[in-house]
């Protein structure tokens, strides 16, 4: 069980992804009523660009 202890640690300090670049990352400013975070332009129009590159 040790070793099975250890693997497991291991693999759980393993981020699963980088939210630093994600659109929501840069947070411009959020709405009051809701606190939805809006991103920047900049943020928004790369996130476009990669949905229109990675379309199917």
């Amino acid at each position: 069980m040790d070793a099975f202890r250890q693997k497991w640690k291991k693999v759980r300090g393993i981020p699963v992804e980088n939210h630093s670049t994600a659109a929501w990352a840069n947070i411009r400013q959020k709405k009051p009523a809701s606190k939805v975070p809006l991103p920047g332009d900049d943020d928004v129009e790369l996130a476009r660009e990669w949905v229109n590159q990675n379309q199917k």
